[in-house]
């Protein structure tokens, strides 16, 4: 019985160490995207701004529109890919001085904002809504870090 327990409390000791491990990793992810960049602002500050700045912009069919391409997401994380994806979104139009966001902005920002294993679930969404995907196949070809620093150049219309 003794080597029993002598093998439940290494088994315990590991898990734990995993658990810590795993969430420590998820926290540290978090701290990164809080540290300001150059320009004095994080990440996360971007978003939030973008968030803001574009919250008149939408159309009560986007943000149905928006929520049923979210909807594949666990409920957990639902709402930090929502805020990123509409951060993204807003980007998108603001850079494109949109007065509106439209489908195909809500698409592109969708799309610049997810990695690359998502879009296999937007490709789906978009196949049950009966949205054509081919004006955005430039934008699923590429990576997620194709995107990140000029990404506005390279895609402006």
């Amino acid at each position: 019985m003794s080597v029993f327990v002598d093998y439940l409390i290494i088994f315990w000791g590991f898990f734990m160490i995993a658990i810590m491990a795993i969430g420590g990793y998820f926290m540290f992810r978090k701290f990164l995207k809080r540290l300001p960049k150059k320009d004095g602002k994080s990440t996360m500050d971007w978003e939030t701004y973008y968030v803001n700045i574009t919250k008149h912009m939408w159309d009560e069919e986007e943000k149905q529109l928006l929520e049923e391409l979210v909807s594949p997401v666990p409920e957990l994380f639902r709402d930090v890919a929502r805020h990123k994806i509409v951060g993204k979104v807003g980007e998108v139009a603001l850079a494109k001085s949109k007065q509106k966001i439209t489908q195909d902005v809500l698409i592109e920002g969708y799309i610049i904002a997810t990695p690359k294993r998502d879009h296999k679930f937007l490709r789906k969404k978009l196949a049950e809504k009966e949205i054509d995907t081919a004006p955005y196949e430039p934008f699923f070809q590429q990576s997620n870090n194709d995107y990140n620093s000029d990404w506005k150049r390279k895609h402006q219309l």
